[in-house]
């Protein structure tokens, strides 16, 4: 139950600070398998302090009760596609390119700009209330402000771009740009919203990947992105028959090819990373790029499992993602957890990836991989309040002391209690505080029949 307090405490005084989450069994996630039974202090939409349960008497503005629960940093997903949210069990039974050309690519050309934003806020609403708070999204090639201006209304940390393709198949000629004018409007939407709500929102270079994009397109990317000091974020070496076409057509292994145009370096996310040869493993090494991965995404399209342990203990600098609602069917970090740390014992054995590993790339390494790691991705004094509060009540949680366990092999979205972004409440006893859910279910609905009757007519 939620417990608020009045604005002025006892004696008339005010209170000490504007938020308590209390009572939890708080897991700051600065190091492995710490955890004390606590309260944490918000001010200013900051970590202010950690303290054991009783040890001061502190007063809130608003108190959330954490009994009973797991108080964990929010969740940081590194490569998900919130606009992608309406193809939704849509796309199913197909391999990567197959999937892209006969549904995705169709589906991203029909939507109009009440659809992008309509998916963006389904996205968002999944991920909020299943305890993300933090994306790095990939657009589509059209009206991505409406990206933003979802992502700004329902609370959500999202640093996000609109894709870049200017080749490809008669399927994406819909979506096929000329290169300049498409890199000018990705340097407009980010000169617009890249620092904005208070530095929640930021812009990404997004390039599909190497076979939708030009040579000439994909350094324009890296030339624009640092200029104006923005991540850069594609996919790269997922499948097989991609990797074979990017050899066809380039002479050079996918990653030797990025590299090749200016798409490696610690500024650049490459999601996948399943195929790689030694050559490729240690140019990810000597160039500090980050890779995110998806292994919910990569078994339901059959592309393969990465090989994690491994660029880990070679320190590449890794993250989670859920990738698309259309590859993956939910935007859940529990579930991506949950593969990662069993996973790879197919391969590596059953102590490769454990719950704390899984944990930390869905926090704290996650946001190392997004340039993050001074703002979020742990539960430290000074840093922003996005708490993910996730509850223990759970069948499938009971019993057990390692709290950090439970929650990745036994939690789910349903458990989340109440999630905070920037010290505000966005998710409160598992509901949505920022969109009104019946309205936003009404427009989902209509926005994905209007989208599918243009699919059916082009």
């Amino acid at each position: 139950m939620t417990l608020a307090t009045p604005d002025a405490s006892i004696d008339g005084m005010s209170p000490d600070c504007d938020l308590l989450v209390r009572n939890g069994i708080v897991v700051p996630m600065e190091r492995d398998r710490h955890w004390l039974t606590g309260d944490v202090v918000v001010r200013d939409g900051r970590i202010a302090e950690i303290l054991p349960s009783g040890a001061d008497k502190i007063t809130a503005r608003r108190v959330l009760d954490a009994s009973g629960a797991v108080v964990l940093p929010g969740f940081i997903q590194s490569h998900v596609h919130v606009v992608q949210s309406l193809l939704r069990h849509q796309a199913d039974g197909l391999e990567l390119l197959d999937w892209l050309e006969r549904r995705t690519l169709p589906y991203e050309a029909a939507l109009d700009g009440d659809g992008v934003a309509t998916a963006a806020e389904l996205g968002i609403a999944e991920l909020l209330t299943g305890g993300t708070t933090t994306v790095l999204d990939f657009g589509t090639t059209h009206d991505h402000g409406r990206v933003f201006e979802s992502a700004e209304k329902m609370g959500i940390r999202m640093t996000s771009g609109r894709t870049h393709m200017d080749m490809g198949s008669s399927t994406a000629a819909a979506l096929i740009e000329d290169a300049d004018a498409s890199l000018a409007d990705a340097e407009g939407i980010g000169g617009r919203w890249h620092g904005q709500a208070g530095g929640r929102l930021r812009y990404a270079v997004a390039p599909r990947f190497a076979l939708s994009c030009t040579r000439g397109l994909l350094e324009g990317c890296a030339r624009l992105a640092r200029e104006h000091g923005w991540l850069l974020h594609s996919h790269a070496s997922e499948n097989t028959d991609e990797v074979a076409a990017v050899r066809a057509a380039t002479g050079m292994s996918n990653i030797e090819y990025l590299d090749a145009v200016g798409l490696t370096g610690p500024d650049v996310v490459l999601a996948h990373g399943v195929h790689l040869d030694s050559a490729e493993i240690q140019l990810l090494v000597d160039t500090r790029t980050r890779i995110c991965h998806c292994p919910g995404a990569n078994l339901k399209l059959g592309s393969g499992i990465a090989d994690i342990p491994g660029l880990r203990s070679r320190g590449v600098p890794v993250g989670l993602g859920a990738d698309g609602p259309p590859c993956n069917n939910r935007l859940s970090a529990f579930y991506e957890m949950s593969l990662a740390a069993t996973l790879h014992s197919l391969r590596s054995g059953p102590t490769a990836l454990g719950a704390w590993d899984a944990m930390a790339l869905a926090t704290r390494d996650g946001a190392r991989v997004l340039h993050l790691a001074d703002v979020i991705g742990t539960l430290t004094p000074g840093k922003a309040a996005d708490i993910t509060v996730v509850s223990l009540d759970g069948w499938s949680m009971i019993p057990g002391d390692d709290p950090v366990a439970r929650v990745v092999h036994g939690g789910s979205a349903a458990d989340v209690r109440h999630v905070l972004v920037d010290g505000r409440p966005v998710v409160v006893d598992g509901r949505l505080t920022t969109v009104d859910p019946n309205a936003l279910r009404t427009r989902i609905d209509e926005c994905w029949r209007a989208t599918r009757r243009r699919m059916e007519h082009r």
